[in-house]
C-alpha cells in the first residue's frame, strides 16, 4: 500500500477526539433518530387506525385492523428498509458515501410527510396509500444504516471508534422515546379538546372524527429531525478512506482530512495512485473474499437476523403484551384517544428505563471491554430474562405481579441495547475492506430486517391465544405469548453461538481488520503531522 495512503489513514487512526467528531455523530445520529421514530411510531397508532377505519356496528369490542392489513401496515416499511439497505449499501461503495447520503435523508423527509397525507375514500384506499409511502420511507431509512455506520467508522480514530459508531446508533433509543412522547402530547391535546366516552358507553362516540388527524400528525412529525440535518449532511466531505483506498486519490483525501482534523497531512499522490495491489482487489463474489471474510459475513448477518427476530417482535407488539398482562385496560373500557395515550405512555416508559440506558452503556464500555464480550453477554442475558418471563408466565399475569413482568421485560430491552442490537450495527462497519464495507454492512443489516419481518409477522400470529375464542378479531389461534417467549429465547441462544464467527475489532485499525494494509502497524506512525493550522 502506498505511503501517501498510510499517512492519511494513520492520521485518522491517531487523531484526537475533536469537535468535528461530535458534529458527525449528531448529523449521522439524527438520521437514526428519524429512522427509529418512523419505524416504531406506526405500532402506536395501529389500534387507533383499527377504531377509525374498521369499526363494526354492534360489536362488543372496538374495531381492529384485519390480520392482513395489520401485517402490511407494520411490515411494509421493513420490506422497504431491507431493499434500501442492499441498494444504498451497494451504491455507497460505487459512488461514494457522501453522494448517496443526502438522497436517503430527502427520501425519508418526503415519505414521512406523504404517509400522513394518505388519501382515499375507503379504508382500503387509505391503507393502500399509507403502505405505499411507508415502503419508500423504509427504502430511505434502509440506506441510512450502511452509510451512517460506514461514514462514522471511517472518520473515527481507532481508540474511540466503537463509542462513536455506538453513539450514532444510540440516537435510535431517543427516536423510539420521542415517538412515544409525541403520541402522548398529541393524544392528550386532542383528548382535552375533544373528550369522548369509553367504547362500552358509546361505541361510535368513543372515536371522535378529529382522531383521524392524530395519527397523521404523529407520522408527519417524523420529517422534522431529518429535514433539519439535511444541509449539514451535504456539507460533510467524503471519507478519506473511500477517497484514498477506493477512488485512489490520496492527495484529495489528505486535503479533506487536513481541514477536518485541523492538522497538516502530506500525501504523495503519484505513489498513492500508482499502487495496484492485486491481493486487495478481489470482489464480493470471489473465492478470495469467501476465504478471508466469508465466515465474518455469515456471522454478522446471522447474529443480526436472530437478534432482530426477538427485538422487533417485542418492540412492535409490546402493546399486546402490556394488554395481556393487564397493564393496559381492556379496549372497550377506553376511548380511542385514551387507548393511544396509554399505549404511548407504556412504550415511553420502557424506552426510558430499558432501551435508552442500554444504548449508552454500550457507548461507555464498548472500547473498554470490546464488541465480543458485550454481544455475548447481551445474548446470554436476553435468553435468561426471556426464560424468566416465560417459565413463570402464569405468575406474572396474575393480579399484583404485573410490575414484576414489566421490570423483567425492560431488562430484556436493556441487554438487547447493551448488547447485540448495538454491536451487530457496529462490527460490520469495521471488519470488511473499504471498497466493500458499505455493501457488506448493507447485507448484514438487510439480514437483520429479514429477522424483523419474521419477528413482527410471526409474533403477530404466534402470540395469539391458543383458545380460538380468545384471539383478536380475525386472527387464528396461535401458540400464546408464553410459548412465543420460549421461541424468542431460543433465537437469542442461537445468536450467541453465531457470535463466535465474528472477530474482535477493539483497538485495531480498519485496514488491519480488513487485511487491506499488511503494514497496519506502521500506519499509526507513518504520517507527517505539524502543529494545528
Amino acid at each position: 500500500m502506498a505511503a501517501g495512503e498510510l499517512q492519511v489513514l494513520g492520521a485518522l487512526d491517531a487523531a484526537k477526539t475533536q469537535w468535528y467528531h461530535f458534529t458527525a455523530i449528531v448529523v449521522a445520529g439524527m438520521g437514526f433518530f428519524t429512522d427509529a421514530y418512523d419505524l416504531f411510531c406506526i405500532s402506536l397508532v395501529t389500534k387507533l387506525l383499527g377504531r377509525i377505519y374498521y369499526h363494526v356496528d354492534g360489536s362488543p369490542t372496538p374495531g381492529t385492523l384485519p390480520p392482513h392489513v395489520s401485517a402490511a401496515v407494520n411490515g411494509v416499511a421493513f420490506v422497504g428498509t431491507l431493499s434500501g439497505q442492499l441498494f444504498f449499501g451497494w451504491l455507497g461503495d460505487k459512488l461514494g458515501r457522501k453522494k448517496v447520503y443526502g438522497m436517503t435523508l430527502m427520501l425519508m423527509v418526503l415519505c414521512s410527510v406523504a404517509s400522513g397525507l394518505s388519501f382515499g375514500h375507503t379504508p382500503a384506499s387509505v391503507m393502500a396509500t399509507l403502505c405505499f409511502f411507508r415502503f419508500w420511507l423504509g427504502f430511505g431509512i434502509g440506506g441510512d444504516y450502511p452509510l451512517s455506520a460506514t461514514i462514522m467508522s471511517e472518520y473515527a480514530n481507532k481508540k474511540t471508534r466503537g463509542a462513536f459508531i455506538a453513539a450514532v446508533f444510540a440516537m435510535q433509543g431517543f427516536g423510539i422515546m420521542a415517538g412515544g412522547l409525541v403520541a402522548i402530547v398529541v393524544s392528550a391535546a386532542f383528548k382535552t379538546r375533544f373528550p369522548a366516552p369509553a367504547y362500552a358507553v358509546d361505541p361510535v362516540g368513543s372515536t371522535p372524527p378529529q382522531a383521524d388527524f392524530v395519527w397523521r400528525i404523529i407520522l408527519m412529525l417524523g420529517a422534522m429531525p431529518a429535514a433539519l440535518t439535511y444541509y449539514w449532511r451535504t456539507k460533510m466531505p467524503e471519507t478519506a478512506r473511500y477517497t484514498a483506498l477506493v477512488a485512489k486519490n490520496a492527495k484529495q483525501a489528505a486535503a479533506d482530512m487536513s481541514k477536518v482534523l485541523q492538522v497538516e497531512i502530506s500525501a504523495d499522490e503519484e505513489q498513492a495512485t500508482s499502487n495496484k495491489d492485486a491481493r486487495n482487489s478481489f470482489g464480493l463474489f470471489s473465492g478470495e473474499f469467501l476465504q478471508r471474510h466469508g465466515l465474518h459475513l455469515l456471522g454478522t448477518s446471522a447474529t443480526w437476523f436472530l437478534l432482530d427476530i426477538a427485538f422487533y417482535s417485542q418492540n412492535l407488539f409490546q402493546k399486546d403484551i402490556f394488554s395481556a398482562v393487564g397493564w393496559i385496560p381492556k379496549a372497550a373500557t377506553m376511548g380511542a384517544l385514551d387507548e393511544l395515550f396509554r399505549i404511548a405512555r407504556a412504550q415511553s416508559l420502557i424506552a426510558l428505563c430499558g432501551t435508552v440506558p442500554g444504548y449508552w452503556f454500550t457507548v461507555a464500555l464498548i472500547d473498554v471491554v470490546g464488541r465480543f464480550a458485550i454481544q455475548v453477554t447481551g445474548f446470554l442475558m436476553m435468553t435468561a430474562f426471556m426464560l424468566g418471563l416465560a417459565v413463570p408466565y402464569h405468575h406474572w399475569t396474575t393480579p399484583g405481579n404485573h410490575i414484576g413482568f414489566i421490570v423483567m421485560y425492560g431488562f430484556t430491552f436493556f441487554f438487547a441495547n447493551f448488547g447485540p442490537n448495538a454491536t451487530t450495527f457496529i462490527v460490520p462497519a469495521e471488519i470488511f475492506p473499504a471498497r466493500l464495507r458499505s455493501t457488506c454492512h448493507g447485507i448484514s443489516a438487510a439480514s437483520g430486517k429479514l429477522g424483523a419481518i419474521v419477528g413482527s409477522f410471526g409474533f403477530l400470529y404466534l402470540a395469539q391465544n391458543r383458545d380460538p375464542a380468545r384471539t383478536d378479531h380475525g386472527y387464528p389461534a396461535g401458540i400464546g405469548v408464553r410459548n412465543s417467549l420460549f421461541l424468542l429465547a431460543g433465537c437469542n441462544l442461537l445468536g450467541l453461538l453465531f457470535t463466535f464467527l465474528v472477530p474482535e475489532s477493539k483497538g485495531k485499525s480498519l485496514e488491519e481488520m480488513s487485511g487491506e494494509n499488511d503494514c497496519a502497524g506502521e500506519a499509526s506512525a507513518g504520517y507527517n503531522r505539524t502543529v494545528p493550522v
